[in-house]
């Protein structure tokens, strides 16, 4: 068929058409010998005509044939397209390649790694020696690393996330519905269930450790809620707890318990009145050495107005404390003397361990300290200015102005406030080794750090990093949708990237090297040890 094509005949000039004829065919069919595109409605060669050769004639004018050199306009014209869309597709097979926002992959700045970023702040996948991390902000975040075979899942933060670590996990979702397992340091096996605060359960390779509670209706907790054991049958009307070697009985909890222990007894009926006594007592802490626990003796009646209390039996500092609030309340001890008339309105503190003296009218808005352990002069909230040895806590217009420092070698640390997280600059340097961090946000303009290797990460709009200084979540999962700049240096390798509104323009440089793409990759620059290369509307322009 393509040598009819291209070996068509063309009518003879001045004639008045052609003769499309085919003569070696036992039955009719169309004419597959020619290509035309035909002006207006012709026949086809099936239908009658005159003859045992079927003609058709047709206008010169309206009869226009692709032959030799008309298909092959056709075929250039169909590769340059067919050129034109594999461009893309050309380059990224050259190297890396630059589409962003739609697509992007670069190397990481402020450690070894890769990285690739898709439909603008939704995706990206990181990997770093062996961890893969992947993500689509805000909703998810995910990352796996074999060689400490370790692997975690967040959605919405902190809506619901997965941890497992070895053989442990836990499975949370709003911290009320949450599974958690694996090995302990006991037990081969030990896995919870709770619903928080309906159903808790642990089951366990020792029996012993097993336990089933259904809130508030009656159950058994080990480990849980801030005691060794906790029984209870229709919670407040009774439960028994117990941390160490005290155990205490609430009858319609809080108002009713009994609570005895080692050396120990005691009721209330609270709020009427109450009593507990604990004799000094001995025990052997963990290097095998023998100590002394303090004994206690504490009473109160219509609490909070009447209470007297003894504490620190048996120790170098034991205290004696009584109060008639708000009329009046009085402590002593060999280390600190305090008194108080008209609570909060007027107080003196004698503290002699710490080596100063106060005066509070009222507290805490205004309070005066002298001495080698406190230093303080407070008219809140129009100024306070407070130290000692190792501490500086300064205000002005609370909240207006804020500074504290803390110096406790080998920590020097130091943190001024503007409008509470309005303007933060946290400053702390380890004064053995020199080394120095800081980080400053203006909410919700910036955030800047600069880590203890001297990294440094800019990112211009920072919605949440102000209140969650340091949190992982809010930089993986929520800074990249309203981080429109982003600015990384590494001053150990050189290394160095700008990206501005998720990679539209890129820079990224080396010691030796520089990248820069923009506006979906039309446009991309590299220079390096090999030359300079230019590409426009992903069309490689040379190398010089």
């Amino acid at each position: 068929m393509l040598a009819r094509i291209f070996h068509a005949q063309r009518a003879a000039p001045g004639s008045r058409g052609r003769v499309a004829q085919v003569s070696n065919l036992l039955y009719r069919r169309p004419r597959v010998g020619g290509l035309h595109l035909l002006g207006r409605a012709c026949g086809l060669e099936i239908r009658d005509t005159a003859g045992w050769k079927p003609a058709l004639r047709l206008p010169v004018s309206d009869t226009h044939e692709i032959s030799g050199p008309g298909l092959l306009n056709l075929a250039g014209s169909l590769c340059r397209w067919l050129l034109f869309l594999l461009l893309p597709l050309w380059g990224l097979a050259q190297d890396t390649f630059h589409a962003g926002p739609l697509f992007d992959e670069f190397s990481l700045t402020l450690a070894p790694g890769r990285r690739v970023e898709a439909a603008g702040p939704f995706y990206f996948k990181e990997w770093q020696e062996s961890r893969e991390t992947w993500g689509l902000p805000p909703l998810l975040w995910a990352t796996r690393d074999p060689q400490t075979d370790s692997s975690e899942f967040r959605f919405i933060y902190p809506v619901m996330s997965y941890v497992r670590y070895g053989g442990q996990y836990r499975w949370q979702l709003g911290q009320l519905l949450s599974f958690a397992g694996g090995p302990s340091q006991q037990e081969k096996v030990r896995n919870r269930v709770t619903l928080f605060p309906f159903y808790f359960s642990q089951r366990s390779s020792d029996p012993s450790q097993d336990y089933t509670a259904y809130g508030p209706f009656y159950g058994h907790l080990k480990n849980r809620l801030f005691r060794d054991d906790i029984f209870f049958v229709m919670f407040p009307a009774y439960s028994q707890t117990r941390k160490g070697d005290v155990v205490t009985d609430n009858y319609l909890y809080p108002f009713v318990h009994l609570r005895h222990g080692l050396g120990l007894e005691g009721w209330q009926f609270w709020p009427l009145a109450g009593h507990e006594h604990k004799d000094i007592t001995t025990r052997t802490n963990g290097f095998k050495e023998v100590e002394t626990v303090p004994g206690h003796d504490k009473r109160f009646a219509l609490w909070p107005v009447l209470f007297s209390q003894r504490s620190g039996l048996g120790s170098d500092n034991p205290e004696r404390q009584v109060g008639v609030l708000p009329a009046y309340s009085a402590l002593r001890s060999p280390k600190r003397d305090s008194t108080t008339v008209l609570w909060p309105f007027f107080s003196r503190i004698d503290e002699r361990g710490k080596k100063y003296r106060e005066w509070q009218a009222p507290w805490p808005l205004v309070e005066f300290a002298r001495g080698l352990g406190k230093h303080t002069t407070r008219v809140a909230p129009f100024f306070s200015h407070s130290y000692n040895s190792n501490l500086v806590d300064n205000f002005y217009l609370w909240p207006v102005f804020k500074y504290s420092r803390i110096h406790a070698d080998p920590l020097d640390r130091q943190h001024t406030r503007i409008l509470f997280f309005l303007y933060s600059d946290l400053k702390a340097r380890n004064t053995e080794t020199g080394a120095s961090r800081r980080r400053v946000d203006l909410c919700p303009l910036f955030t800047w750090r600069r880590d203890m290797d001297g990294n440094r990460r800019l990112q211009v709009l920072a919605g949440f990093e102000a209140f969650l200084p340091e949190n992982p979540s809010i930089e993986n999962e929520y800074a990249p949708v309203y981080s429109l700049w982003r600015s990384e240096k590494n001053p150990k390798n050189g290394a160095a990237s700008q990206s501005l509104l998720w990679n539209l323009y890129r820079r990224q440089t080396t010691t030796n090297s520089s990248t820069v793409s923009c506006l979906f990759g039309l446009y991309k620059h590299e220079a390096g040890p090999a030359g300079k290369r230019l590409r426009l509307l992903y069309i490689p322009l040379g190398t010089r």
